[in-house]
């Protein structure tokens, strides 16, 4: 077998970028991914993924989703191709809200373009969507949808093109390391590189056993909802959009084929024992939050769902990412626990684990992602 400088476990949204980070820096590199590429059992698929610099979540994040912006216009530019459509994002909360409130804060800290929209212009404005009394509406010009699906593939066929490989099928059985390198044990083959970059998404948990995580991963369901006469279309000019309403932030996109809606809740979702044994069923208690929301805030669009699809969030204690290295093999790097918030993120995650695995660091600010922090809600 021949040996790598580095190997990728994971080939979704994360590893999909670390693995195109390190071929274009000239790395040997091997991407094992145990399904096929932009698949949809894990927590990278569903046609769109929202992206936002006014980071509620945290403004710290700003300086990297800034990042990111440049290096999927880098992404787009090298591939020939539209990856990043910008809709704009409507949000729409209680001024105190976790939402609004953080949007602002975030906005304040680095001079982000937030527009305040009133009442009498947001019905003018935007007249498909219902805003409650008491609620404050923001608008963010740049921010918008991400193609899932094509990023990924975009990701995996630049980096072959630099020289990358890539399995396909093979489950990751374990993984050894000491001073001299790494091995990847696959049910059929052993492979060696003098470093590993982990991106095992719900699989975490069973990657990095010894460092005992605190992750827990979420059964979450998308739906697409029939639209009818083209009044959330992306053509036309419907924004991204979320609702911070009682119970956690719903959101969904524009119709991209003109006839459905994606709604998700970012809120709850059910413990997933086995991200191997996913359940994909529809049950009836998945449905009645969506739907009330579909009903109080989106007047011109049906409660008629076309399809549902079920992902997995892998949810840290207080919500934010972990990028960082082994503590007793710093050859080895990983990422973990995005926790419904991190796709956006996957040009600079990929970046920093190349980092972290050429020059065993990075200048980028993540500092405050590390294992080794206080994991609660701040």
């Amino acid at each position: 077998m021949p040996a790598y400088d580095a190997i990728v476990i994971g080939v979704g949204g994360m590893g999909s970028a670390a693995l195109y980070h390190l071929a274009r820096r000239g790395v040997k590199v091997l991407g094992l991914e145990q399904f096929d590429i932009a698949h949809d059992r894990g927590s990278s698929h569903g046609e769109s993924r929202l992206i936002r610099k006014a980071y509620f979540e945290h403004p710290d994040y700003v300086p990297l989703v800034r990042r990111s912006y440049e290096l999927w216009a880098e992404l787009e530019a090298a591939a020939g191709r539209k990856l990043f459509h910008r809709s704009g994002l409507l949000l729409a909360g209680p001024r105190d809200g976790a939402v609004v409130s953080g949007v602002r804060r975030a906005a304040a800290a680095h001079a982000l373009d937030i527009q305040a929209i009133a009442p009498k212009d947001w019905r003018t404005r935007f007249p498909e969507f219902v805003v409650s009394e008491g609620m404050d509406v923001l608008f963010e010009p740049d921010a918008g949808f991400l193609e899932v699906e094509s990023c990924v593939r975009t990701y995996v066929q630049q980096a072959v093109e630099y020289g990358a490989t890539v399995v396909t099928g093979r489950s990751v059985q374990g993984w050894s390391a000491d001073g001299g390198g790494v091995a990847v044990r696959t049910p059929d083959e052993v492979y060696h590189a003098d470093r590993l970059v982990i991106c095992g998404g719900s699989w975490s948990s069973r990657l990095l056993a010894s460092l005992r995580l605190p992750l827990e991963v979420r059964r979450k369901v998308v739906f697409w909802f029939e639209s009818v006469g083209g009044a959330y279309s992306f053509r036309c000019g419907c924004p991204v959009f979320g609702f911070d309403v009682e119970g956690g932030l719903l959101y969904g996109f524009p119709s991209i084929d003109e006839r459905s809606v994606k709604i998700a809740d970012h809120a709850g979702g059910q413990a997933a024992e086995d991200a191997d044994r996913l359940d994909r069923r529809l049950h009836p208690e998945d449905e009645p939050r969506v739907h009330a929301f579909v009903k109080a805030y989106l007047p011109r669009l049906t409660t008629k769902m076309i399809r549902h699809s079920v992902c997995m969030y892998t949810m840290t204690p207080d919500e934010h990412f972990i990028i960082d290295r082994h503590p007793e093999y710093p050859h080895v790097a990983y990422a973990a626990g995005f926790s419904g918030h991190g796709f956006k993120f996957a040009p600079i995650v990929g970046s920093v684990l190349a980092d972290f695995t050429v020059q065993d660091r990075t200048d980028e600010p993540v500092g405050f992602l590390r294992a080794a922090r206080p994991m609660f809600p701040d």
